[in-house]
């Protein structure tokens, strides 16, 4: 993994320039990346996140790069957002093993309750930069093996904290995906899906959304115009690729011997495309991608 973004978001650190846009990496190991110098004027503490699917850094957990420019060290956290706060979000081994930052940083600027997973002592010699560790210089390749030991641990704490139906996590993506569900048939007949594929409707009654079958409902059943076969709709809800792919052929699979229909079709919809899922649905016939996108605007209210 190409960690050289690290020395360019330093570089950057000691300028006045807040613009990121196109200078950084959009994805790291499957995560989205977000960087930040500050608004409006430069802050004591420049920061590099790395997010999971429904979080972001006001509103999460997630490994940051954290520059304390003071101080001039670089700590990788194990990064836990100051807007809202999640319950128990990081194991109980993270929690009771590592310090906090406020532990670590006498009095620091921000983020002390995060917990402290790796700490580079940062030097700057003219156009190049050392990562130091105990008087100890460090290569770009020590720095990627750590940014990789705790994205492993991210991904583990995300898969339980998404099985726990309880969670500030689960529940959010719980009402995203039934927001999305309900908006795509809403909106059929303006999206792709209504170009390509039919619903299903009995006696006026809309049958295609959360199709019954004995093995548990559909999400959406379709009907592909020109050809009457059924397509599978399946959202990948908060679980792993390869559950999600295995669930939609289970339900291609039921389709096809009681509905009786020789060519049934799959479609997948996910919020972002990433390997294991492409990997996943290489070996499963005739299934398809859809990425969604949600915008958000503001307006200003005016009488």
């Amino acid at each position: 993994m190409d960690i050289g973004f690290l020395s360019n978001f330093l570089k950057q650190s000691q300028t006045g320039n807040l613009k990121t846009k196109g200078l950084y990496p959009e994805s790291i190991l499957d995560l989205d990346v977000k960087v930040s110098f500050g608004m409006g004027t430069p802050t004591h503490v420049p920061w590099v996140s790395l997010l999971g699917p429904g979080m972001s850094t006001s509103n999460g957990y997630y490994p940051v790069y954290l520059f304390y420019k003071k101080e001039g060290i670089l700590i990788l956290t194990y990064g836990l957002s100051e807007t809202v706060k999640f319950d128990d979000p990081w194991s109980k081994e993270i929690v009771e093993q590592n310090q906090t930052i406020s532990e670590f940083l006498e009095h620091p600027f921000r983020y002390g309750d995060s917990y402290v997973f790796k700490a580079y002592e940062v030097e700057f010699h003219d156009d190049e930069i050392k990562f130091m560790s105990d008087g100890m210089e460090l290569g770009l390749n020590e720095l990627s093996k750590d940014l990789d030991a705790i994205v492993s641990e991210y991904k583990n704490c995300m898969e339980i904290t998404v099985k726990d139906e309880s969670s500030d996590l689960s529940k959010g993506l719980f009402y995203m995906e039934q927001q999305l569900e309900d908006f795509i048939i809403q909106n059929w007949d303006e999206s792709e899906f209504g170009k390509k594929y039919d619903l299903i409707e009995e006696d006026g009654v809309l049958k295609s959304q959360q199709y019954r079958t004995d093995i548990g409902p559909i999400d959406i059943l379709a009907v592909e115009k020109g050809t009457n076969n059924f397509v599978v709709i399946e959202l990948k809800r908060n679980q792993t690729s390869d559950d999600t792919v295995g669930q939609i052929a289970r339900y291609m699979g039921w389709v096809e011997e009681h509905l009786e229909c020789e060519n049934v079709k799959g479609v997948i919809v996910c919020g972002k495309y990433d390997k294991k899922l492409d990997y996943a649905r290489k070996r499963v016939k005739d299934v398809e991608v859809f990425l969604y996108e949600v915008n958000f605007s503001l307006k200003e209210y005016k009488k």
